[in-house]
């Protein structure tokens, strides 16, 4: 069988503009095919709720950081699970819902209906975007409401917040739909893709203190975006005493920035050289 690829020729040619209206609409047709998995709303838009429930309860008799300025469980743990949210909605998500879609033959249909690529695109990253919005929203307002998390109150803050936020959920959905390749099939791409997710997660400061972890973990762990990300949150939500903390003493929002686009990069050029409608080996 003859592999269709993206490329310009495969591509049909749709106005600029009906081309978006099609966006938009695959955007509503993927929020609901998705809040009607159970299992992918409670391994990507729940979890994160679940472990900071988890840990807030767990440990609410502890409190975390420097002895002039402790936090409770809830407070230091919500930076990680609003960066762990960014990858399970954006990287999990779309990398095995894309290699599910390749398995059962969905994407190969697609290939003979005039579905722009481009179309399809704006469906899933739209839907990673709204979800991941409602999910900080959640996080956000259970740790505020349930668990007494202080928010802050500078407009700076919630500006980084919103650049972290962005590049975050763009670059985690680009690196999921290129991933979304690396299983053998749809029925492995669980198997294949959580545990990259959760190996994440240990190594990049989400559920273990970064500055806890050996130092060549911290250099390893520093070469993925997770680590930045995650960092990049802690920098709006920790009070600037714990900047101390991180390697270099510095929140380093420019390394977050770099890193995390740099990923973005990756994924585009990666993206565009493996994506295909129909597997190889179909």
């Amino acid at each position: 069988m003859t592999t269709t690829s993206l490329t310009s020729t495969d591509i049909p040619r749709l106005p600029a503009g009906r081309t978006l209206r099609l966006g938009l609409s695959r955007i509503r047709y993927e929020l609901r095919t998705y809040f009607r998995q159970g299992d992918s709303v409670f391994f990507t838009f729940l979890f994160p709720l679940v472990m900071l429930t988890i840990f807030s309860v767990a440990f609410s008799e502890q409190n975390f950081g420097p002895d002039d300025a402790p936090l409770s469980a809830a407070a230091f743990y919500l930076p990680g699970m609003l960066a762990a949210g960014l990858l399970l909605s954006g990287l999990q998500n779309m990398a095995i819902d894309i290699a599910g879609e390749k398995g059962d033959g969905t994407l190969k249909r697609f290939a003979g209906t005039p579905l722009p690529v481009l179309s399809y695109f704006i469906g899933k990253i739209g839907q990673v975007f709204v979800t991941g919005l409602m999910q900080a929203a959640l996080l956000l307002l259970v740790a505020r409401v349930v668990f007494q998390v202080d928010l802050p109150t500078e407009q700076g803050a919630w500006l980084t917040f919103a650049w972290v936020f962005v590049l975050g959920v763009s670059t985690s959905a680009i690196l999921g739909i290129a991933l979304s390749g690396l299983p053998r099939s749809g029925k492995s791409a669980t198997a294949v893709i959580i545990p990259i997710a959760l190996v994440l997660q240990f190594i990049s400061g989400v559920y273990l203190g970064f500055s806890q972890l050996p130092t060549w973990l911290q250099n390893v762990a520093s070469v993925f975006p997770l680590k930045w990300m995650a960092q990049g949150m802690r920098s709006v939500f920790l009070p600037s005493g714990y900047e101390s903390l991180e390697p270099g003493g510095s929140w380093n929002l420019a390394g977050v920035a770099i890193v995390t686009t740099i990923w973005l990069v990756v994924g585009l050029i990666v993206t565009r050289m493996t994506f295909r409608w129909i597997r190889k080996d179909s």
